[in-house]
């Protein structure tokens, strides 16, 4: 069985654990709170789930998960995600964030900044551009018509197949974009953002999809 960390616990932290647990994963959750904050949610995840420190689940993790305030990505773990698959479902909002220049510049991209401070980890970003009710409500079984299509991009192909693998298996069809760099497709205010495509109009909507210098 794989073990899946994750380093923030929130809405989509929340609604990947039960995806997770639902799927035979065992779980480890944490955030910035303490583990004792999260006793509440471990109760409802039930015997495969437990609350840890984020260097603990980053440790006991086979996949881990970040999904915190980009504000916070400096205080994720290094060492124990070094060589590790990280999936990072982050967005950049500068009235909670504050603002970043790099990505005020869009000399980089959310993820690439997550990658840079995680040098020997493999960051993917997916689970970014879903509403955490609709991650929890709208997977479906592999063929099914007009399949929800969730994006993901990384620089490791491997690493790439393998987070496409549980994008597949929690109910969603993966498409990949390509290398971390294109993630900027379907950040926020683009229109492949927490908007329901298959695959089909994901493809249309990433190619329709303008850096944020050009919407003004």
């Amino acid at each position: 069985m794989t073990t899946l960390g994750l380093i923030g616990s929130g809405h989509i932290g929340s609604a990947l654990a039960r995806l997770a647990v639902d799927h035979g994963y065992d779980v480890v959750l944490s955030n910035s709170r303490g583990p004792e904050t999260l006793q509440d949610l471990v109760a409802k995840l039930g015997p495969k789930a437990r609350a840890a420190t984020p260097a603990e689940a980053a440790q006991a993790g086979d996949l881990v998960v970040v999904t915190i305030p980009l504000k916070n990505y400096l205080q994720v773990p290094v060492e124990p995600l070094a060589g590790k698959v990280v999936i990072d479902t982050n967005n950049y909002y500068p009235q909670r964030d504050g603002q970043i220049t790099e990505l005020d510049s869009e000399e980089t991209t959310v993820s690439e900044l997550l990658q840079k401070h995680l040098p020997t980890s493999k960051v993917i970003k997916t689970f970014n551009n879903i509403a955490s009710a609709d991650l929890a409500s709208q997977g479906v079984p592999a063929g099914t018509e007009g399949r929800r299509a969730l994006p993901l991009a990384g620089n490791d192909d491997a690493a790439n197949a393998k987070v496409a693998e549980l994008i597949n298996l929690f109910g969603f069809e993966p498409f990949d974009v390509g290398p971390l760099s294109e993630g900027w497709r379907y950040q926020r205010d683009t229109p492949a953002y927490v908007k329901r495509f298959d695959t089909a109009g994901l493809k249309e909507a990433l190619t329709a999809a303008k850096r944020y210098a050009e919407q003004a």
